[in-house]
């Protein structure tokens, strides 16, 4: 039996690639997240610094060095930019479960395929090299976009966590969980896939 036990590792498309994230990321990352509306559902930012920045980058690494979490950078294959991050984390090794979140892309690049294929990445490794048998999301309550989103990726609606996370302005988040388990993973990745061909 393969061991679930999430690590870094590059996971390459035709229009991301997802490096483990690393300090020669930030500069690419300052620009990606200076927009404030990148930040409106996150529990963090706005960053209109790069201190702010800064400190994502070494909270995220600090959950890598213990295991917690596998933060990425997301790569623009084209131009070589970093213009996001994503990550793994509530990594269950015993249960094989684990969530894709803590995900946020500069604005230009939204509405393109660049989250699709990044889920597509990290979906398929989970599943097909890990041995996943459940993949969770998350998302503000506020956020219809991201539901919408998620949703038409395969995954199913679970429930409602109310009022589960004071945001960084003071409002307390209701919080929207999805999951998607081993046997809707093959309907999920065709999907996927279709929505990433041309045209």
């Amino acid at each position: 039996m393969v061991i679930f036990d999430p690590k870094p590792v590059v996971l390459t498309g035709r229009h991301v690639r997802l490096e483990p994230l690393a300090w020669a990321h930030a500069a690419d990352l300052r620009r990606a997240g200076a927009d404030p509306d990148v930040w409106q559902f996150m529990p963090c930012g706005p960053f209109r610094e790069g201190a702010g920045i800064d400190e994502l980058v070494a909270e995220a690494l600090t959950q890598a060095a213990t295991g917690v979490q596998v933060p990425f950078a997301i790569i623009h294959v084209d131009s070589g930019v970093a213009i996001g991050s994503t990550r793994y984390l509530e990594i269950r090794r015993k249960d094989r479960a684990l969530e894709i979140g803590w995900t946020w892309i500069d604005p230009a690049y939204q509405r393109t395929a660049v989250n699709t294929e990044c889920k597509l990445l990290l979906l398929d490794h989970a599943f097909e090299t890990l041995g996943a048998v459940r993949m969770q999301f998350k998302t503000d309550a506020r956020n219809q976009r991201s539901q919408t989103a998620i949703a038409r990726i395969g995954a199913r609606q679970e429930g409602v966590l109310r009022r589960s996370l004071i945001m960084s302005d003071g409002f307390i988040r209701d919080t929207v969980y999805f999951s998607i388990v081993r046997e809707e993973w093959p309907q999920a990745k065709r999907r996927l896939q279709d929505m990433l061909k041309p045209g």
